[in-house]
């Protein structure tokens, strides 16, 4: 790992962290928009946006300086981060959502790790409390769709093909 630390900047991992994920995140978001997320997909995300929300800059006065320790275990967590983006990136080349979607979960696991040695008292909620209310935001909404409403394709073609000998019909009689 490259030594990215500079007079300037006595956080580094605080900052590159936030645009990993976001970088991230962006790119998940840009491989499920064209469906329907589900609610593991949707968790993943409200989970990473969950993590950068409020991201402090660096200077803030509730950001610790962190010590030996503090610091070897943020290093730690950045070395994690990087192998599952690897990894996601190759979950990313083979189409893989499901993968993308347990990978971004575990990415923003570790940036979560990293700001709470930054901010220890920034309350941050853990991916089964976000997991848990999604899932029931999901249910939900899946509760209120009227599955006699539309159905297969082969279904909706054959609806299609009645209402239209229907409309002949009602057309024949009214010329009749």
């Amino acid at each position: 790992m490259a030594d990215t630390t500079n007079g300037d900047e006595p956080n580094p991992w605080l900052r590159i962290t936030a645009e990993r994920l976001s970088l991230v995140r962006y790119v998940f978001l840009v491989q499920i928009e064209d469906g329907i997320p589900t609610a593991a997909q949707r968790s993943a995300l409200e989970y990473a946006d969950a993590v950068l929300i409020g991201w402090p800059d660096a200077a803030a006065p509730d950001v610790a300086i962190l010590d030996e320790r503090q610091q070897r275990d943020a290093e730690t967590h950045v070395r994690v981060m990087e192998e599952y983006i690897d990894k996601f990136r190759e979950c990313e080349k083979q189409a893989d959502i499901d993968g993308m979607t347990d990978i971004l979960i575990r990415i923003s696991e570790r940036v979560a790790e990293i700001r709470k040695l930054f901010q220890p008292d920034f309350p941050l909620p853990t991916f089964a409390e976000i997991r848990r209310v999604v899932q029931e935001e999901w249910d939900e909404d899946m509760g209120k769709i009227d599955p006699h409403a539309s159905g297969t394709a082969s279904e909706m073609e054959h609806e299609t093909l009645t209402e239209d000998l229907e409309h002949g019909q009602r057309t024949a009689e009214a010329g009749a």
